[in-house]
């Protein structure tokens, strides 16, 4: 397959790749929440996506290029669990086998999710073994196609495509986007969008306190990593650094910002009780941030993506219920 940088024109050409296959998402908007910030908020619910999350998109884009031969060598990943459902879902939509390399602390509902769809699941000590050599490895002894989760020109174009949907379903011009980002391949797929079809909306990161690496890149100009912090309930956002190749595209950011696992947990109570929506707390770091005040949307049109509703159901009923303690 022939590599090129990511741009607005495969964003484009992704769109016309995944139509009929990947959900057209609603765009939706809440008077209860539009009262609690004094402003406009328009959700994407990528949460009700293909295998749950906005990865589906990405992942389809690239496997579904893949050529017989390719196919019939099958492919590997590496995830913590949605865009390993994605890949999972999209290879077999194709007629490909999929061996998916997780953390041995993923949701065991992605886990299971990714069996469902037909998946081989590799389980592997986040804090001990590389992902990457782990999945390099099997390749190279299976000769499977490796599908990372960002740092693929397909991958990012395939996620830009709910930027895409985005724009063509609000009634009104955005005056700015929140996403949250671990490796940053949604936020660049977005970035692409919004600097060809938006550039006066405003593109904000927000991301958990102790995986904030967009943000400290941001601030030393320069693609840094974030020092080891203890686990988050947002598992689907602690990579270690911005990807190499969505971290040029991401240094477009107006802003980032942090939020904490218990503003998480207050977004997905105020998403269950007030949207009507199972949201996962990676999926709600957007709206932590509007909801703890952190970026400001009185008088102003904000766009966010719920990125994902894939949630254990244990943590889920701790949180709903009031009794996770942060």
């Amino acid at each position: 397959m022939t590599t090129h940088l990511p741009s607005y024109e495969g964003v484009l050409d992704a769109a016309r790749q995944i139509d009929g296959v990947a959900v057209r998402t609603p765009l939706i908007e809440s008077p209860a929440l539009n009262a609690v910030v004094g402003g406009r908020v328009l959700m994407k619910a990528e949460n009700l996506q293909r295998a749950g999350a906005f990865k589906f998109r990405g992942a389809y884009n690239r496997i579904s290029r893949l050529s017989p031969e390719e196919r019939a060598r099958g492919v590997v990943a590496f995830s913590s669990g949605n865009h390993a459902q994605g890949v999972a879902a999209a290879a077999a939509l194709v007629g490909t086998a999929a061996v998916i390399v997780m953390p041995s602390d993923s949701p065991q509902v992605k886990v299971e999710g990714v069996i469902g769809f037909g998946g081989e699941v590799r389980l592997y000590d986040r804090w001990t073994e590389s992902r990457e050599a782990i999945g390099a490895a099997i390749a190279g002894e299976r000769g499977s196609v490796l599908v990372p989760p960002f740092d693929d020109p397909f991958i990012i174009e395939g996620q830009g495509t709910t930027a895409l949907e985005m724009l063509d379903q609000s009634d009104a011009p955005m005056d700015q986007l929140l996403c949250g980002a671990s490796g940053g391949g949604l936020m660049a797929g977005i970035n692409l969008v919004m600097a060809a079809r938006s550039p006066e909306t405003r593109v904000l990161v927000v991301e958990p306190e102790a995986y904030d690496d967009t943000a400290r890149s941001l601030a030393a100009g320069m693609r840094v990593g974030h020092p080891e912090g203890p686990p988050s309930i947002c598992d689907a956002l602690m990579a270690p650094m911005p990807g190499v190749l969505t971290w040029p595209i991401n240094q477009r950011l107006a802003g980032a910002v942090t939020v904490s696992d218990t503003e998480v947990a207050e977004a997905v109570r105020f998403a269950f009780r007030h949207l009507k929506l199972v949201v996962e707390p990676g999926g709600t770091v957007s709206l932590a941030a509007l909801l703890a005040g952190k970026i400001a949307a009185e008088g102003r049109i904000t766009g966010l993506v719920l990125s994902g509703g894939n949630i254990d159901p244990g943590l889920y009923a701790e949180i709903i219920e009031g009794r996770f303690k942060g």
